[in-house]
Formats: C-alpha cells, sequence, structure tokens
C-alpha cells in the first residue's frame, strides 16, 4: 500500500525546516562535485498550490512506483522550500523553469540582477542549471506542459472576430480594455509587450488580478475585451473564455521541470522515473488535472493517480 503523508501544517513545516537556512555554502565544492546521491526515502515538495499538489503528487506515484518510500511536504512560501532543497530536508520540488531561474539569479547576484529567464527555452534551462549546480541542485529535464502567462477573450469574441491567436488581435485593429493586475502597465510581458510585439491596441488595464474570478466576470459580461490569465486556468470555460496563441513567445518558458538535491536524488534512477512524464503530461492535461480538483472537488492523489493510469505509466 502506498504511504502518502501529507505534512502541511504549519508545525509540521516549521520542524522540518528549522535551521535549514541558506543550504550549503557556494564555496563547499565537495557538495557540488560528490556523486550523486540515491536515497530511498525521498521527500517532495509542494507549493502548496492544486497545480503544484497535483505535479507532487504525480513524482511521489512515479518514484514509488520505481521502488522509493516517498512523502510530501507541503510549504507555500519558495524563500522557504529551496533552502531545504538545498540542504535536503526536501529532495524534489515540480519548479518552473523561467521563474526559478530568475528567482536563483536573483538570489545570486542581487535583486537587481538581470533576468536570464526568457521565451528560449533552451536558453532559460542552461542558465537555471549553471544557477542550481553551485548549489548541489540538479534540473532534470522540461517536460511538455507549461504554465505562463496568457490572454483569454471571450468564444462568442473570437468567432465574431475570427481571433486565433495574439497576431490576429493585433491585425484586426480592435480596441481592448485588458483585465489584468495593476503592474500590466508597467511588464514587458503585459501592455507593454502586447502593444510592441503584437501592435494591439491596449486603450487601460482594468486592474482586477490575474486570472480572478473578477477579471474573467468583466470579460464574460463585455466591461472588458480581454483577461490575463495562465495557460493551464482549469476555469476558463465556465466563463466562456478562450485562449489566444501567444505565436510570437512574447512569453517565458515556464515549463514544469522537477529540480533535485544531487547528494540525495540526483541518480539515473531517479531521472528515469520523473522522466517518464516528460513526453506525456501536456499543457491541456496539467489544466483538464487542475480543473478536476479546483472545480469537481476530486482529491489530487485520485486524479493524479488515475491520469498515471490512463496513461500507462502505473499498473
Amino acid at each position: 500500500m502506498r504511504r502518502l503523508r501529507w505534512c502541511a501544517a504549519a508545525a509540521a513545516s516549521a520542524a522540518l525546516l528549522a535551521g535549514c537556512g541558506g543550504g550549503p555554502s557556494l564555496e563547499n565544492r565537495g557538495e557540488v562535485t560528490a556523486p550523486p546521491g540515491d536515497s530511498k526515502h525521498l521527500v517532495i515538495g509542494s507549493a502548496g498550490f492544486t497545480e503544484s499538489d497535483l505535479l507532487a503528487t504525480m513524482y511521489s506515484l512515479l518514484l514509488e512506483n520505481a521502488g522509493y518510500k516517498t512523502e510530501i511536504l507541503s510549504v507555500a512560501n519558495r524563500e522557504l522550500y529551496e533552502p531545504a532543497l538545498e540542504s535536503g530536508q526536501i529532495d524534489v520540488v515540480p519548479e518552473y523553469a523561467a521563474t526559478f531561474a530568475d528567482w536563483l539569479n536573483a538570489k545570486t547576484h542581487g535583486a537587481d540582477a538581470q533576468p536570464v529567464g526568457s521565451p528560449d527555452l533552451d536558453a532559460t534551462v542552461e542558465a537555471l542549471r549553471a544557477l542550481a549546480a553551485p548549489r548541489g541542485l540538479t534540473v532534470l529535464d522540461p517536460g511538455r506542459a507549461v504554465d505562463q502567462n496568457a490572454f483569454a477573450v471571450t468564444a462568442a469574441y473570437a468567432k465574431e472576430h475570427h481571433l486565433k491567436t495574439l497576431s490576429d488581435l493585433g491585425a484586426s485593429g480592435l480596441k481592448v480594455r485588458l483585465a489584468a493586475g495593476d503592474e500590466c502597465v508597467q511588464r514587458p510581458y503585459c501592455e507593454p509587450g502586447l502593444k510592441k510585439v503584437y501592435g494591439i491596441d491596449i486603450t487601460g488595464v482594468d486592474p482586477k488580478g490575474v486570472g480572478t474570478t473578477q477579471a474573467k466576470q468583466a470579460v464574460q459580461n463585455g466591461q472588458d475585451q480581454m483577461v490575463l490569465t495562465t495557460s493551464t486556468d482549469a476555469t476558463l470555460t465556465d466563463f466562456g473564455l478562450v485562449l489566444l496563441d501567444d505565436d510570437k513567445h512574447l512569453q517565458n518558458a515556464d515549463y514544469i521541470v522537477p529540480v533535485v538535491n544531487r547528494s540525495r536524488a540526483g541518480s539515473d534512477k531517479v531521472a528515469g522515473a520523473l522522466g517518464a512524464l516528460d513526453p506525456v503530461l501536456t499543457t491541456e492535461d496539467l489544466a483538464s488535472l487542475n480543473q478536476q480538483v479546483d472545480s469537481w472537488r476530486r482529491l489530487p492523489e485520485d486524479v493524479a493517480r488515475t491520469y498515471l493510469k490512463d496513461k500507462g505509466l502505473l499498473k
């Protein structure tokens, strides 16, 4: 019988993470050059939201299928779980390539460091691995699924104006009021990028947040024409919304990527077990799995197990 223990309580998390500090010193090259470890008991970290819970559960199931004992620790704050990953108190976490690369870059070089995450997946992963390795972390291969910023309009609006891509919207000359976070007016992936890269006529930003119910309702009722959300948003159809393809790659390459503590989980066996998910899990699949948990109220473990069995990754 599979043993899965969710240590989500604050007291349990605090006890496990106490004293984790900043992880191994960057000057301690022995931590980096030592042979990859293969601990038989692995702790998988989750960031505490639906998608992270699902990914952590799939990692746990795949590793247990490969003969490991696992447990899942939910720690919502990257400032806590990343040092715990470095120190070996957490062995594996699902991460997002561009976001994690920029986070490690800022941690290493300061908050004002030039971002290294980009729409180029290969360049982003190369930069991420260079930042992770001195910290004793190994970045495994990214899969097909990506959770990045995305823009949605109503299906009726898209049909009326023959829109499938953001380029289509730019070429249409339509005036667009955008429901998004208030930071959208400055962020290069948002209003400035939509104008510069796609030529979209953004008339204003309605500060209702990223992918919030209020933002989606504003587009649904015609108050706004487009909403900033994410590519794995599970509730778009509930509001009659569809994504427009980011065909010129404005958004960073936030592909799902496992990151492991090299000294405890850096073996080829771990990489092989987790890598089985790479060619299988798509962005659309991940959105569907999120929907089953968020809208249908199914348990992450049940959803993850059913998916892996349906894909032939579990018996």
